[in-house]
């Protein structure tokens, strides 16, 4: 299995961007973990930037250390991630626009269906969000046939649909744990199906195989949300970031929380991860920054607590980095994908 013995790779040296991810040497072939870039953020509603968010974690994984000493060096049994699809981004500028436009009237308290333009527009953009999940779903799909561990990139969190639909294909029952300052339980948020704000919503409607979805974090959500985590109470668990904070406050360890947090959660889990669960200060650029969130070691701890249950994580998505001024939100964003994709592999080893 390929690792440090390979002569071309030399940790100690600047990270070449003629190589890969973290400047590693793997083919796609060769990889045990295979990253998706999904260049992708048409129905974003604040910010936007994320649609070019894996060249940046790509030039920031260059100076990412690869030591990872809690999995053993996982990452040798190779990473690999695939150039953002060209098309799939043009369509999402494209897109971007026309939905730019659609907001900016419905803004105004005008009605689409007395304009044929803007409910064309609104087609599209569904039509468009429609085919990104399908082509997501079939990439994913495509390579879990082959036996690859597949982890997505992204964008928004619009993309995290069809490789969860891929990975409950693979896997059948599994639950999520969504790292999150929202809910994403909006029903066709303001008109779009697939909406990044409806992502929760589409997954719980659409994947019967998801038995649970816990989210954590959370701290800025809609009365009708709220009303989706109570109707769903079987299938929901939301830990708002303000519950956790005053349990700390009053003498709660992270432990405890996490541990319970953590009995939540079936056997198998997907991790989603919105960069914006973090504390603003780790992620400026993203784009619906909120004040409160984690610190990256609190939810590294939490993830290894996954996997010493006895749990299975079998695969992830990191979505909402945003591309800001400086470099920051691209080198956090790499440093959590080192740890994600050694804690997926490290997962899944095979006993040898």
């Amino acid at each position: 299995m390929p690792d440090l013995s390979i002569p071309q790779f030399d940790p100690n040296s600047a990270g070449n961007p003629n190589n890969n991810i973290f400047g590693l040497i793997f083919t796609e072939e060769e990889a045990r973990l295979v990253i998706i870039p999904v260049p992708w953020e048409v129905t974003v509603s604040c910010n936007a930037g994320t649609a070019r968010a894996a060249d940046q974690i790509f030039r920031a994984s260059l100076h990412v250390d690869v030591v990872d000493r809690e999995t053993d060096e996982a990452w040798k049994q190779g990473l690999f991630m695939r150039q953002p699809d060209k098309k799939i981004l043009m369509k999402s500028d494209y897109l971007r626009k026309e939905a730019e436009l659609y907001i900016d009237y419905i803004s105004r308290g005008d009605d689409v269906a007395d304009n044929q333009f803007m409910s064309k527009t609104l087609k599209e953009v569904n039509e468009g969000s429609n085919y990104l999940n399908n082509w997501i779903y079939e990439q994913s799909i495509a390579l879990m046939n082959k036996g690859k561990l597949v982890a997505l990139l992204g964008g928004d969190h619009s993309i995290t649909l069809g490789n969860l639909k891929a990975a409950a294909e693979k896997h059948g029952e599994l639950g999520v744990l969504q790292i999150d300052a929202h809910c994403d339980l909006r029903q066709a948020y303001m008109g779009f199906v697939y909406s990044h704000a409806s992502i929760m919503y589409n997954a719980l409607k659409e994947i019967p195989e998801l038995k649970t979805l816990v989210q954590v974090g959370v701290r800025d959500y809609s009365p009708a949300e709220w009303e989706e985590v109570q109707s769903h109470a079987s299938r929901v668990v939301t830990y708002l970031d303000k519950e956790i904070r005053h349990r700390q406050y009053e003498g709660q360890t992270w432990k405890e929380i996490a541990e319970e947090i953590v009995s939540k959660l079936p056997q198998k889990v997907y991790i989603s991860f919105d960069i914006d669960g973090l504390d603003p200060k780790l992620c400026p650029s993203t784009g619906t920054p909120v004040p409160g969130g984690f610190e990256t070691e609190q939810l590294f701890y939490l993830f290894s607590k996954i996997i010493q249950s006895g749990r299975n994580i079998i695969g992830f998505d990191l979505n909402e980095v945003g591309t800001g001024e400086s470099s920051w939100d691209a080198n956090v964003g790499a440093r959590i994908l080192f740890k994600l994709c050694n804690l997926l592999i490290a997962n899944n080893t095979p006993a040898s």
